[in-house]
C-alpha cells in the first residue's frame, strides 16, 4: 500500500475513538450503523487515494451493507436484529476479502472458509507487516527518519499548566456553568477514573489497529487470483459410478414411497387427521423437525455423492443427475408436507416467533432446492455456495420486511376475530386456541404499534379489546419503569414508534389499573378482570 502510513494510522484510531464514543455505556441503536459506515467511508478513502478502484461485483455489497445496517435501528425484534448486524459484518467481511477481485460470486465453502482466516491474520500481523515494510522501503530510498526533540514540547506543556490553571480558574469564578464544566473535567481524570481510561484506551487502539489490518488486506490480498477447486478439485473424485448411484438410487426410492404415502395428507386436511387419530398439535408438530432434518441431509449427501463420484462418460453425468433432480424434487414434495403441517399448527394455535421464522425459512430453503436443480442440469455445482449465500441473504431480508412481531400480532388478532365470528354463528368453538394476550408482552416495541392499532380498530369485540389494553397497559407500565436516560447514540425508531402509539391512547390506559404490590404486576381491566403483566412463552 503506497499511501502515507501517518494518514492511515489517523484514520484508524479516529474510527477507534469513534467505536469508543459511540458505544461506551451506551445501548445498541444507531451507533452502529453509523460506526460501520465510517468504517465503510474511511475504507474507500483510504483505498482509493491509493489508487485502488473497487471491482464492479463487489460494490453490489453495498445496497445488501446500507439494508442491513439500517434495520438495526429500525426493528427490534431479536432474530431480525441479531441477522441485520451478522449480515452488515458478512457484507463488510466479504468487501474486504474481494476488494479487487470481486470473485465472491464463484467463491465455495473452502474459498469463504480460507479468505477468512486470511483475514483474520491480516488483523493481527498486516500492520507490523507494514510498518517494517514503510520503514525498509525508506531505508532503500535513503530517506533519513527525521529525529525529532520532544524535550521542548515538555517543557512547553509544563511552562503552559501553570499559566493554563491560572486563567481557568478565573473564567470559573466569572461564569457557573464554565466553572461547572471545569469541575466535571477535573473529575473526568480523577485517580478513581484511571484504570478505566486506561481500559478504554486500550480497545482503542485495539480496534484502530485491526482496522488498520482490514484496509491493508483489502489493499494487498482482495485479488482473488485463484480459487479453490478452480483448475482441479481439492479431493480427486474417488468413489465408484456404481456405488454412487445405489446410494442415491436406495435414497430416492425410499423418498417415492414417502411421498406417495403423503399424498393422501395433501387433499385431506383436518379429516386424514382425526381418522388417524391424530391432534392438530401431534399431527403438525409430529414429524415437522424431521422432515426439514432429512432435507438438510439429503442435500448435503447429494452435494458430498456429487464432488467425490467418478463419472466417466456423458450417459454416467447424464444419468447422475437425473437422480439428483429427483432426489431433489421429492425433497420439495416433503417440504410442502412440512410447509402444510406447520399452516395446520399455525391456524389452530397461531403465530409465534418460532413459527414465523420457520415459515420463512422453508419458503427460502424450498426456492433454494430449485435453483439446485437448476445448478444440477446446467452442470454449474460451484454456484450452490453463492445461491445458498443468496438464499441467506433473503431470509435475513425478509423478517424485517415482514416485521416478525407486528405480523404475529395482526395475524392472532384477526384470527381470533374470525373465530369469534365462527362462533357465533355456529355457537361451537372449531377447536381453535382462543388468543393469548400474554405472549404479546414479550415480543418487542415493533408489536406494539400494531396493538394500538388493533386496540383503536371499532369491530373488534369488547372482551379482545380489553385483552389487548391490558397487554397495552402493561408494556406501559414497563415503559415508565424505565427511567434510564437515552442518550442520542441509542436511538431506536421501534422504541420511538412504540411510545408515541401508547401516546396515543394514554387517557384509554388510565382506566387500566396497575398493582406492583406483588412480586408480579397484575392489570384490571375497566371491566373488573384481571390479567398477570408476566409473559407467557411458546413455541
Amino acid at each position: 500500500m503506497k499511501t502515507n502510513p501517518n494518514k492511515l494510522w489517523i484514520f484508524v484510531f479516529a474510527l477507534g475513538w469513534l467505536f469508543d464514543f459511540l458505544f461506551w455505556q451506551n445501548k445498541p441503536g444507531v451507533n452502529f450503523a453509523i460506526f460501520s459506515t465510517a468504517c465503510l467511508v474511511a475504507a474507500f478513502y483510504l483505498l482509493l487515494s491509493d489508487g485502488l478502484r473497487p471491482n464492479r461485483f463487489s460494490l453490489i455489497l453495498l445496497p445488501l451493507f446500507g439494508f442491513f445496517a439500517a434495520v438495526t435501528f429500525i426493528r427490534a425484534e431479536p432474530m431480525t436484529t441479531f441477522l441485520a448486524y451478522t449480515f452488515t459484518l458478512l457484507a463488510m467481511t466479504i468487501l474486504a476479502v474481494t476488494y479487487l477481485g470481486g470473485r465472491w460470486i464463484l467463491y465455495t465453502f473452502i474459498d469463504y472458509l480460507g479468505k477468512s482466516l486470511q483475514l483474520f491474520g491480516s488483523m493481527i500481523a498486516a500492520p507490523i507487516t507494514f510498518i517494517a515494510d514503510v520503514r525498509k522501503a525508506q531505508t532503500e530510498a535513503g530517506v533519513v527518519p527525521s529525529k525529532r526533540n520532544i524535550w521542548p514540547v515538555v517543557r512547553g506543556i509544563v511552562i503552559a499548566l501553570p499559566v493554563i490553571a491560572i486563567f481557568a480558574s478565573l473564567l470559573a469564578s466569572a461564569d457557573v456553568v464554565f466553572g461547572q464544566r471545569l469541575e466535571d473535567l477535573i473529575n473526568w481524570f480523577n485517580i478513581d477514573n484511571l484504570p478505566e481510561l486506561i481500559f478504554r484506551f486500550i480497545y482503542i487502539v485495539v480496534v484502530g489497529y485491526a482496522l488498520a489490518g482490514v484496509v491493508l488486506h483489502a489493499a494487498t490480498q482482495s485479488k482473488d487470483e485463484k480459487l479453490a477447486n478452480e483448475d482441479k478439485p481439492l479431493i480427486p473424485p474417488f468413489l465408484g459410478y456404481v456405488e454412487a448411484t445405489i446410494v442415491l438410487g436406495s435414497v430416492v426410492a425410499l423418498f417415492t414411497a414417502f411421498v406417495v404415502i403423503q399424498f393422501q395428507y395433501f387433499f385431506g386436511g383436518t379429516t386424514n387427521i382425526h381418522i388417524d387419530g391424530y391432534t392438530y398439535a401431534e399431527y403438525a408438530r409430529r414429524g415437522f423437525g424431521e422432515l426439514v432434518t432429512v432435507a438438510f441431509f439429503a442435500l448435503l449427501m447429494l452435494l458430498t455423492l456429487s464432488a467425490i463420484t467418478k463419472r466417466e462418460s456423458e450417459s454416467q453425468r447424464q444419468f447422475f443427475s437425473g437422480l439428483g433432480v429427483a432426489l431433489v424434487a421429492l425433497l420439495l414434495v416433503m417440504l410442502v408436507s412440512a410447509f402444510k403441517r406447520l399452516g395446520l399448527y399455525e391456524e389452530v394455535y397461531g403465530f409465534s416467533r418460532l413459527r414465523t421464522y420457520t415459515h420463512v425459512f422453508l419458503i427460502w430453503i424450498g426456492l433454494l432446492l430449485i435453483v439446485t436443480i437448476a445448478l444440477e442440469i446446467l452442470r454449474k455445482e460451484r454456484m450452490f455456495t453463492f445461491a445458498m449465500l443468496i438464499a441467506s441473504f433473503g431470509f435475513a431480508m425478509t423478517l424485517p420486511i415482514l416485521n416478525v412481531d407486528e405480523f404475529i400480532v395482526k395475524q392472532n388478532i384477526q384470527r381470533e376475530m374470525i373465530v369469534i365470528k365462527s362462533e357465533s354463528s355456529s355457537s361451537l368453538r372449531t377447536g381453535s386456541v382462543e388468543l393469548d394476550t400474554s405472549y404479546f408482552l414479550d415480543l418487542s416495541d415493533d408489536a406494539v404499534p400494531a396493538l394500538v392499532e388493533a386496540y383503536l380498530t371499532p369491530t373488534l369485540s369488547d372482551s379482545v379489546r380489553e385483552q389487548i389494553g391490558a397487554s397495552l397497559a402493561c408494556i406501559n407500565y414497563e415503559h415508565g419503569r424505565d427511567t434510564r436516560e437515552v442518550s442520542w447514540q441509542s436511538f431506536h425508531f421501534a422504541t420511538v414508534n412504540a411510545d408515541r402509539a401508547l401516546a396515543s391512547i394514554k387517557s384509554d390506559l388510565k382506566k387500566f389499573k396497575i398493582d406492583d404490590s406483588n412480586y408480579v404486576a397484575m392489570v384490571t381491566t375497566p371491566s373488573g378482570d384481571e390479567f398477570s403483566c408476566s409473559p407467557y412463552y411458546y413455541d
